[in-house]
């Protein structure tokens, strides 16, 4: 019985060894370089982060070779993150345990430079203490950890940058999910706030772009309807907060600002810096949601796509959502969302939309702005108004309980 207890233990540790051989063989025949014995421990921790915090599957990007740290980094990161698991060590054991100078004390970054001017083994510490964490995880957790839905949110939308080029690297992804192990034991919607404050607190956030959900508290912004921007089939109502199509069109006057071809309105307001983030509770048959570039034609039939300097998606006969880039991009969720969040991180060139009630992801824009944005509306129902949100009457945000970014 014993034998049989012991053979479960080892065969998945034979599989993994192998398995670990198998990647560092085709990443090293992919490379001209070989990798450091760095950027193996990276891929190999990398592997154990995936099997301790469950539907962590970004960290695959790192130990099947895609995603290939230079050595620096690796050795740094290898650093600070023994570091840190000396000192939440040393925190937890008795006072009278404790000898020598404490952790808190010692500049890793010390540490780090003497790695740096030395050889590979210098590192021999630092990744022992690690893999000695990584093995208690899996003795404390067999079934792995649940990471919890804002962590996972955070994790996507790295990914999604990362894939974009928006990220050298998915260092954060790795990071994040190491405060998740370290906080098991706290509520999981604190964890993305904490690690964030630790971010900001060692000056490293310019390196990560956060997931919008942490700025859509503070950057909420009043969007109104403008009625002089709105095609004569449109009508404005509840000052600027509602709108409709109507049978019959409206005697208005007829200028350059106005849409004379599709039933679009724009925003009052542009935008031209910063972060904004705005509600749109949208109709269940045809609709139009965005922003457009300041010198975009308004008059015509011409397509409002990318090209056009128009950056919206577009919801046709209630069945064939789609972003309207050149080509055209479908997109299939299901159901198909009824609010939606916009938001404009303008200096980084993105556009995120967000099914507000199903707290997910729909589609982003990644461009390079130049020109003042507005916001832009569109739909052609007559039964439903399309209804932008006042921004202090937001849909509840991501966090299943307070909200973790107020």
């Amino acid at each position: 019985m014993i034998k049989e207890c012991l053979q479960f233990l080892i065969e998945p540790a034979k599989n993994l060894k192998i398995r670990l051989k198998e990647s560092r063989r085709r990443v090293q025949s992919e490379r001209r370089e070989p990798l450091t014995e760095s950027q193996l421990f990276i891929m190999e921790l990398a592997r154990e982060l995936t099997w301790i915090c469950q539907r962590s599957d970004v960290l695959a990007h790192i130990w099947t070779g895609e995603d290939i740290w230079p050595p620096g980094v690796c050795k740094e990161f290898i650093v600070e993150t023994a570091s840190i698991l000396e000192m939440k060590e040393k925190s937890e054991r008795p006072l009278l345990t404790r000898s020598g100078p404490s952790m808190e004390k010692q500049d890793w970054r010390e540490r780090l430079l003497s790695v740096l001017e030395g050889e590979e083994n210098d590192l021999s510490d630092s990744k022992r203490t690690i893999m000695d964490w990584t093995h208690s995880q899996r003795t404390l957790h067999p079934h792995g950890i649940w990471p919890g839905e804002p962590v996972l949110l955070m994790l996507g939308d790295l990914e999604l940058q990362w894939k974009r080029g928006r990220l050298r690297h998915l260092q954060a992804a790795m990071e994040l999910l190491i405060w998740v192990a370290l906080g098991e034991h706290l509520d999981k919607e604190l964890v993305p706030r904490l690690w964030l404050v630790q971010k900001q607190k060692s000056q490293n956030v310019g390196n990560v772009t956060c997931s919008p959900a942490l700025h859509f508290c503070s950057s909420a912004v009043e969007v109104t309807l403008d009625p002089d921007t709105a095609h004569p089939a449109l009508l404005v109502l509840d000052d600027g907060k509602r709108m409709r199509c109507i049978p019959e069109p409206l005697d208005v006057p007829r200028h350059r600002q106005r849409f004379d071809g599709w039933i679009c309105a724009v925003g009052t307001e542009g935008f031209s810096c910063g972060r904004r983030y705005w509600e749109v509770e949208v109709g269940d048959r045809d609709w139009r949601l965005g922003v457009a570039r300041e010198s975009a034609l308004r008059r015509g039939y011409d397509s409002l796509n990318t090209h056009s300097g128009y950056y919206t998606l577009r919801l046709e006969r209630g069945t064939e959502l789609k972003a309207l880039t050149l080509p055209v991009t479908p997109l299939t969720p299901a159901p198909m969302p009824r609010w939606v969040g916009v938001y404009l991180d303008y200096e980084e060139g993105q556009l995120s939309f967000y099914d507000i009630q199903r707290r997910s992801h729909i589609y982003t824009f990644c461009e390079r702005f130049t020109e003042t944005l507005f916001p832009i509306f569109g739909t052609a129902e007559m039964v439903r108004d399309m209804v932008v949100r006042p921004a202090g009457l937001r849909w509840p945000c991501f966090c299943n309980g307070p909200c973790l970014f107020g």
